[in-house]
């Protein structure tokens, strides 16, 4: 039976299966689930949400909830379970500037590169792979998004034609590890997580570099070609005694869709993994906002815009949503003009809202003329966003403004 609660007479053992508000409002990706742990109740009964939905065919009800322990008893317990929760944050890195972290991120953003180049070349000679660098680099990435993960997640954006393979690799292990942040996944997760975003294309390694690169549509006989990429990759993949199952899945499932239309087995439903469900996500959105030897990115905002057109049976809509949360509604990199006339680049995103990231603003439409930088948090300013502006019309070039 499904009954609507306040949020302060929610208890453990309840079944959550609605947060009322919009999924932009409060910080759970699932969409119903168990409550079990006390940092979940604490998250909840701080996020700004009144009420919610539970079923108590599923969970405790809201009285037997109140009688499974005394009032002083869940104080007790909440208090100790904070009180884990805050001394595992001391230990873990301070969040820093995104110009400070950019600094460590550029260094980060080359070895990795560097490692999966190597990677790629061990395959083509058919030698054995050496993870040991790459899972060093993947602890790197991991720190750095705990800093600041807008610096590594801006980088992703920089790649030419000729290294678009190898930094689409190193591109898809950030954006799976930030996600894999908002989605609360464990560090050991995570690094696992990153080390299957390396590897998710490296099947690629085994198609005709006439087809994989080839700057006019595909023949249906070429893209079939480049449909095998997923089952090369995870056919020499799971010959190494060094790969786990979690990339293996990845490597082999990026493409898959929920509704069951993707490749190569046509997964849908529960048959996909979390794992692949976000690897799918974070594939894509890298390979529409980069330029191609086919076509043009499109920029990071209008590519949000298309995914959310498309999630309906391409994509898991509650980890499209998390994915959201991590790059932001207008992601970094985004040119907005604001209702005063000025032009601004998107830097950061907001803690306080995911509509009003913080911007570098450095040009005035009204005067036609650059005006004196500096970063603004819309959450905290009353200038807001009018529309999205297409750089390439203005002729900037954001990723200097940015410092990147």
């Amino acid at each position: 039976m499904l009954k609507k609660i306040k949020v302060n007479d929610v208890r453990l053992g309840m079944y959550l299966q609605e947060v009322c508000g919009s999924w932009m409002d409060h910080p759970f990706w699932k969409r119903s689930f168990k409550l079990s742990e006390y940092k979940e109740l604490n998250t909840l009964k701080n996020c700004g949400v009144d009420e919610i939905w539970i079923d108590t065919s599923k969970g405790l009800d809201v009285d037997a909830g109140m009688a499974a322990l005394s009032q002083e008893e869940a104080e007790l317990k909440v208090e100790s379970e904070l009180k884990k929760i805050e001394q595992a944050s001391q230990k873990t890195e301070a969040p820093v500037s995104l110009q400070i972290e950019l600094i460590a991120a550029k260094k980060i953003h080359t070895k990795t590169k560097e490692a999966v180049v190597s990677m790629f070349s061990d395959v083509r000679m058919g030698n054995a792979l050496k993870l040991d660098d790459a899972l060093s680099l993947v602890d790197e990435i991991n720190q750095s998004i705990a800093r600041n993960s807008s610096a590594l997640v801006s980088l992703t954006r920089l790649k030419n034609v000729d290294d678009y393979t190898y930094l689409h690799s190193v591109a898809v292990c950030v954006l799976m590890m930030a996600l894999g942040r908002q989605l609360g996944l464990e560090d050991k997760v995570l690094k696992q997580v990153g080390l299957a975003g390396l590897m998710h294309d490296l099947g690629k390694v085994f198609i005709p570099k006439e087809v994989l690169n080839k700057p006019g549509k595909l023949t249906e006989e070429e893209f079939n070609i480049v449909k095998m990429h997923p089952l090369k990759g995870w056919e020499f993949l799971k010959n190494s005694n060094e790969v786990n199952d979690l990339t293996l899945d990845v490597c082999r499932h990026h493409h898959e869709r929920v509704d069951g239309k993707g490749y190569p087995d046509k997964l849908s439903g529960e048959a996909l993994t979390l794992f692949a469900r976000m690897g799918a996500i974070c594939d894509v959105y890298d390979a529409i906002t980069s330029n191609r030897c086919y076509k043009k990115g499109w920029e990071p905002a209008e590519s949000i815009r298309k995914m959310a057109e498309w999630k309906d049976g391409h994509f898991d809509e509650a980890i499209f949503h998390a994915f959201v949360k991590t790059v932001g509604i207008y992601p970094t990199g985004t040119l907005l003009k604001l209702k005063s006339g000025r032009l601004g680049v998107v830097t950061d995103q907001s803690q306080h809202s995911l509509t009003k990231p913080l911007v570098k603003v450095f040009f005035s439409t009204r005067s036609n003329a650059p005006i004196l930088q500096e970063t603004i948090d819309l959450s905290k300013s009353p200038d807001s966003i009018a529309n999205l502006e297409n750089p390439l019309q203005w002729g900037f070039d954001l990723d200097e403004i940015m410092g990147v």
